[in-house]
């Protein structure tokens, strides 16, 4: 009976995690560009805190081999968000912003390497914290985007096939 159970939970769980797979994908399928951009920063921001609240457990008698991994592997998800934001920038529509941009991202990940190394909580801080603050521009860039979208017609569109 219990075996049934487990089995019985174990495919709920499952198609729960499904479910939950299908709905980001599709989150991230619809969109906007300054909507992809958003998510790149929340996932480093996100990143970064969890490195950050690893830190500050791992120090003295709690510093642990396994710990450095984990702070490292979220380290190393952030930089390569922040290469995914370098890879987006379009230097020939978005001229001095894409290379100010360019040089801030590639700034980012050279501290993050750094701070990797060293286990240094400031450096980590200081990236977080512009990525929050560049996040906080770009959320203002995608409403205003999108207010200005929504009340233009779409002409010429035939959905009838």
């Amino acid at each position: 009976m219990n075996r049934v159970f487990v089995i019985i939970l174990g495919g709920i769980i499952m198609a729960y995690a499904n479910a939950i797979s299908t709905y980001r994908e599709t989150k991230v399928k619809t969109a906007s560009q300054g909507q992809l951009i958003i998510m790149l920063y929340d996932a480093a921001i996100k990143n970064l805190d969890r490195a950050l609240e690893l830190m500050k457990l791992n120090v003295g008698e709690n510093a642990t081999p396994a710990n450095i991994e984990k702070i490292s592997n979220s380290v190393l998800k952030t930089q390569e968000l922040l290469t995914e934001l370098i890879v987006s920038l379009d230097f020939e529509q978005g001229g001095e912003i894409a290379n100010n941009l360019f040089s801030l991202y590639t700034w980012f990940i050279r501290e993050l390497v750094e701070a990797n190394i060293t286990q240094d909580t400031n450096r980590v801080t200081t990236v977080r914290n512009l990525l929050d603050d560049l996040k906080s521009a770009w959320v203002e860039i995608a409403a205003k985007n999108s207010a200005e979208t929504a009340g233009k017609v779409i002409t010429g569109l035939d959905i009838a096939g």
